[in-house]
């Protein structure tokens, strides 16, 4: 295959794993498991950054945190409305960050144990990519919007709604679906030569 034909293929790939980042984000505002939002987006990103490394895991997680940026100033997400209304700088740099970082990590995982274990890498990554989002994203209401964090919890110990209120549920469901899901998209990428 030629160097244009490889570059045109490796092009083709990002933009297919993008619009199905997209596709996913927009649908899990929709989705929801009792007052949460189901979310089957990092699954795409963890697969990418599996198949074609970091610096693509990378490029698909802003494409996430691109999308989840610009659904919270289109007041999709509550929540990140109401953080882009604090400060949309804060929240765009939050969004994307957590998102790049996701799709970095889970690319630096897989591509250590790929040669030797496959499915166990796939795993690791799709288990690293739920907690490096995730933990970005508390770790930064805590750091920029403690307040906002504080009027959320109702009164509450903060740390205690972070972990219960923000994480809980959500996060369990979709570090469960990333596991389980990111194995069985590796071998629909492998019979189809992905």
């Amino acid at each position: 295959m030629s160097q244009t034909s490889k570059k045109t293929r490796s092009t083709a790939i990002l933009g297919i794993f993008s619009a199905i980042i997209i596709v996913l984000q927009l649908m899990s505002y929709f989705i929801k498991i009792g007052t949460f939002n189901l979310s089957l987006v990092l699954i795409p990103v963890v697969l990418g950054a599996y198949l074609y490394g970091a610096k693509t895991g990378a490029i698909l997680g802003g494409v996430f945190g691109i999308t989840v940026t610009v659904c919270c100033f289109a007041g999709l997400d509550g929540g990140g409305y109401i953080l882009v209304q604090a400060s949309p700088v804060i929240t765009s740099a939050v969004c994307i960050v957590k998102g790049v970082a996701a799709g970095l990590c889970a690319g630096l995982v897989g591509s250590a144990f790929k040669s030797k274990k496959p499915y166990l890498a796939i795993m690791a990554s799709a288990i690293v990519a739920p907690l490096v989002n995730t933990g970005l994203f508390v770790s930064a209401m805590f750091l920029f919007f403690k307040d906002i964090l504080a009027q959320w919890s109702g009164g509450a110990n903060i740390i205690t709604y972070a972990i219960v209120g923000l994480v809980g549920v959500n996060f369990i469901i979709e570090l469960v679906l990333n596991v389980a899901m990111a194995p069985a998209m590796l071998r629909v990428s492998k019979a189809l030569k992905i």
